[in-house]
C-alpha cells in the first residue's frame, strides 16, 4: 500500500513539474569496460552547455531529460577516459556506456571528491577516494577507512589507537555507520585498533558532517555511508594480501556473464599464532576475522536484486581467566525497479546485530556479562527526476529495535537489566533543485516517530529516585519529531561558491559510557519514559574556492550545533547498577567551531592540510554547579597534515602528521583523610 502511495505521489509531481515544452529522456547504465562493474559519480553533460548535467548513482545509472533535438553528450569520471556520444533525442532513449581505463590518470593521485565541491548543493559532505586509503601510512599493514576519515577537518579520534571517531563534537554513538544500508553498531576490531571494513571491496565512502539529507535519520552527529563493489560479471578475478598480523582474500565470480556476479571476501588475523612462540603467553588468544559477501542478479533490463552480508568477530582470552568476544552480523536484501526513465524504486530489508560476551573466571566468584542489540528494517524509496532542474527522493522506513542492555550472571545469582523494544519509523521527502545558473538548493523534511513498546519501566521523582515500577503492554509512549533539512549553494564565480545549511535530527538509541573511546563492552540505551530522544539543530556557513585548473582547493566552514536531552552520569554515580536511570541526569549541549582545508589535487606531489578550531560543551543541572563544562570529546585544536608523493608507477611515499588537543578529563585537586580512609576532592567536571 505504501509502495503504491509513493508511486502515486511521484506521478503527480511529474505532471506538476513538467515543462511546457515536450522533453525526452536519455538514460542507461555506465560500466567499467574491463570488469563490468558499475561506475558511480560519472558526470553526464551536454558538451555545448556543461551546466546541464547529471551524475550517475551508486549503481551507475544516469538519466537526463532534454528537449527534442541532436546533442553531443560527455561522460567523464576520474581514472576513466572521457567518452562522447552523438544522440538524436526524439523519443525516450536508453544507452549503455562502457568507460575505458585512463592509463594517463593512473600516474596521478586524486584526493578531491570526484566532482567539484563548489558545485555541490549540500554542505559538510566529504567523499573519501578509495585509492587514497591505499596510499596512506597504515598500522601493521592494515588499511583503515575510519582512520582515514579522522584526517579530515571536523573529525577526530576517540582515543589513541582507537577506531571510534567524533564528528563536530559528537560522541561515538552519534555517528550512523552504514555498510550497504546495514547498520554497523561497532566499527572496530582488536579493541579499536582496526576498523571492521575491508578496504579491498570498498567502492564509495561518503561522510555527512551534521547537515544530513532527509533520507538519513536516527543519529544527531554524522552519517558514514559505505558502499561495496558489486563483483566482476565478466570473468573470475581475485586479489589478496599477507600482512604482518593478518591475511585477506577476495574473489569475484560471474555467476551469469553480464547478468549476475558473486563477491566473497574474508580476512583473519593470526596474532594468536605468534603468542604461542612465547612460553609466558602461549595460552592466550587474540584474533579477529570478518567475512563479506555480495550477490547481484539482473532479472530484466528494469529489475535487479542485491544481497549483501557481513559477519565479524573478535576473541580475546587471557589464560582462561578472562575472555571477551564481540562482533557484528548484518545482511541486506534490496530490489531495484526502474519504473520509467524518470522514476525508480528501491525496496530494502536489513538486519543488524551486535553483541558481546565477557567471562571472568577467578574460581572464587566467576561471572559472565552478556549484552546485545539488533535492528530489523524495512525501507522503501522512490527516486523521481522530474526535469533537468529537479531530482526528488521520497521514502518511508520502519525499524524494530530490540535491546538487551546487559545480563550479569554470577555463581549464586543473576542480574538482568530491563530489556526494551521500540519501533522507529520515518517518512521523508527531499529535492535537489537547480533554481538558477548560480543557485542550487537541497531541501527536505523528515517526519520521525519512536514508539516505546511494552515492558517494565521505572517511575522517578524529581531527585531521580525510583518510586514505582510500571508494567505496560503494547505501545507505551510515542515521540513524534519534525526534522527539516536545508542547504543552499550560491555561485560567486566560475570556481567559487558560498554555502548555507540548516539541519534538525533526532536520536533514540545511545551509549552511556564513562569514556570517550569506543569499547566492545558498550551499554546501549533506548528512549523510554525517562530517557528522551536527543535532538540536534545545526546551522552552517561555508566558502569553497578552486583554482582555475582545479589543482588547488580551499574551503572553510563554520558551524553551531544546539543539543537537547543530553545525558550524563551524576556525581558519585554507580554505573554498574541495573537501575541505571537513577544514575543519569539530562540537560543540554552545544558545539561550535570552524574548519579549514587546503589541498592539492594534481601532480606527483599531492596532499592536504586541515585545521579545526572548536568547542563542545554540556550544561546539566547538578553537574559543575550547573555551569557549562567541556564534554568528554571536546578538542579545541586539531591540525592534520597529509603528504603524498608518487615517484613512479611502482613507488609511492606518504607522510601523516597530526596534532590534537587532549581529551577533557576530571582529576582531583586535593586529598584528605578521615579515620585513615583517603577521600579525593574534585572541583568541576572535565576541567583538565
Amino acid at each position: 500500500m505504501i509502495h503504491k502511495l509513493l508511486l502515486f505521489v511521484s506521478f503527480f509531481l511529474l505532471s506538476y513539474f513538467s515543462f511546457a515544452q515536450e522533453k525526452f529522456t536519455l538514460s542507461g547504465y555506465i560500466k567499467d569496460d574491463s570488469t563490468g562493474l558499475s561506475v558511480s559519480n560519472v558526470k553526464v553533460s551536454i558538451v555545448s552547455d556543461p551546466q546541464i548535467n547529471t551524475i550517475s548513482d551508486e549503481n551507475g545509472f544516469y538519466s537526463l531529460s532534454l528537449p527534442e533535438g541532436n546533442y553531443e553528450i560527455s561522460f567523464f569520471c576520474q581514472n576513466f577516459q572521457e567518452q562522447k556520444i552523438q544522440v538524436s533525442l526524439f523519443e525516450n532513449t536508453t544507452r549503455e556506456i562502457k568507460l575505458g581505463e585512463n592509463i594517463v590518470s593512473l600516474s596521478e593521485v586524486t584526493i578531491q571528491k570526484k566532482l567539484n565541491k563548489s558545485n555541490q548543493s549540500m554542505m559538510g559532505v566529504e567523499n573519501l577516494d578509495v585509492t587514497i586509503i591505499n596510499k596512506l601510512p597504515v598500522l601493521l599493514g592494515e588499511k583503515d577507512i575510519v582512520k582515514s576519515l579522522q584526517l579530515l577537518p571536523g573529525v577526530t579520534s576517540a582515543g589513541e589507537g582507537q577506531s571510534g571517531f567524533n564528528v563536530r563534537g559528537g560522541a561515538v554513538d552519534q555517528n550512523l555507520v552504514l555498510l550497504d544500508d546495514m547498520t554497523i553498531y561497532n566499527s572496530s576490531h582488536l579493541l579499536g585498533f582496526f576498523s571492521t571494513f575491508n578496504s579491498d571491496i570498498l567502492k564509495d565512502v561518503t561522510l555527512y558532517k551534521g547537515n544530513l539529507p532527509a533520507q538519513y535519520g536516527g543519529r544527531v552527529s554524522s552519517v558514514v555511508d559505505i558502499k561495496t563493489i558489486d563483483g566482476n560479471d565478466q570473468k573470475i578475478s581475485g586479489n589478496g594480501g599477507v600482512g604482518l598480523i593478518s591475511s585477506r582474500l577476495t574473489l569475484e565470480i560471474p555467476v551469469k556473464k553480464e547478468k549476475s556476479s558473486l563477491l566473497i571476501s574474508g580476512r583473519r588475523t593470526y596474532a594468536d599464532l605468534f603468542l604461542k612462540l612465547s612460553e609466558e603467553f602461549k595460552d592466550n588468544i587474540l584474533y579477529f576475522y570478518d567475512f563479506n559477501t555480495k550477490f547481484n542478479y539482473k532479472l530484466t533490463n528494469k529489475d535487479e536484486i542485491f544481497f549483501s552480508g557481513y559477519h565479524g568477530r573478535d576473541v580475546l582470552s587471557l589464560v582462561d581467566n578472562f575472555t571477551i568476544n564481540w562482533g557484528n552480523t548484518a545482511f541486506a536484501l534490496r530490489y531495484k525497479r526502474n519504473v520509467s526513465e524518470k522514476l525508480f524504486s528501491n525496496t530494502t530489508v536489513t538486519y543488524s546485530n551486535y553483541d558481546y560476551d565477557i567471562v571472568i573466571d577467578n574460581n572464587s566468584n566467576p561471572f559472565e556479562i552478556f549484552s546485545k542489540i539488533n535492528t530489523i528494517q524495512l525501507k522503501e524509496e522512490v527516486q523521481f527526476i522530474s526535469n533537468a532542474r529537479n531530482e526528488w527522493l521520497f521514502g518511508v522506513n520502519f525499524q524494530l529495535h530490540s535491546n538487551n542492555p546487559g545480563r550479569l550472571k554470577g555463581a549464586e545469582n543473576t542480574i538482568q537489566y530491563n530489556k526494551n523494544k521500540g519501533i522507529e519509523s520515518g517518512i521523508y521527502a527531499t529535492n535537489d533543485w537547480k533554481a538558477s545558473e548560480k543557485i542550487k538548493i537541497n531541501y527536505g523534511l523528515r517526519l520521525s516517530n519512536f514508539s516505546v513498546l511494552g515492558g517494565e519501566f521505572y517511575q522517578l521523582n524529581n531527585q531521580k529516585e525510583i518510586i514505582d515500577t510500571i508494567n505496560k503492554k503494547g505501545i507505551y509512549k510515542n515521540y513524534l519529531n519534525f526534522e527539516p533539512r536545508f542547504s543552499i549553494n550560491y555561485k560567486l564565480g566560475a570556481n567559487s561558491s558560498g554555502k548555507l545549511g540548516y539541519s534538525r535530527a533526532t536520536q533514540n538509541l545511545q551509549i552511556i559510557a564513562n569514556s570517550t573511546a569506543s569499547s566492545p563492552a558498550e551499554r546501549w540505551l533506548m528512549t523510554n519514559n525517562n530517557i528522551l530522544p536527543q535532538i540536534s539543530d545545526q546551522i552552517s556557513l561555508g566558502y569553497v574556492k578552486n583554482s582555475t585548473d582545479k589543482t588547488y582547493e580551499f574551503s572553510v566552514e563554520t558551524y553551531y550545533k544546539k543539543l537537547q536531552n543530553q545525558i550524563d552520569y551524576k556525581d558519585g554515580a554507580n554505573e554498574f547498577l541495573p537501575e541505571i536511570e537513577e544514575q543519569l541526569i539530562n540537560g543540554k549541549g552545544r558545539a561550535y567551531g570552524t574548519e579549514f582545508l587546503l589541498r592539492k589535487n594534481r601532480g606527483k606531489f599531492t596532499g592536504w592540510i586541515g585545521y579545526t578550531l572548536s568547542r563542545t560543551e554540556r550544561q546539566i543541572e547538578g553537574i559543575n554547579n550547573n555551569r557549562w563544562y567541556p564534554s568528554r570529546q571536546d578538542k579545541t585544536h586539531v591540525l592534520n597534515l597529509v603528504m603524498l608523493y608518487e615517484l613512479n608507477a611502482k613507488w609511492n611515499f606518504s607522510l601523516i602528521w597530526t596534532y590534537q588537543t587532549g581529551n577533557a578529563a576530571t582529576f582531583p585537586v586535593g586529598k584528605y583523610d578521615i579515620s585513615g580512609i583517603p577521600y579525593w576532592l574534585y572541583e568541576g567536571r572535565n576541567q583538565n
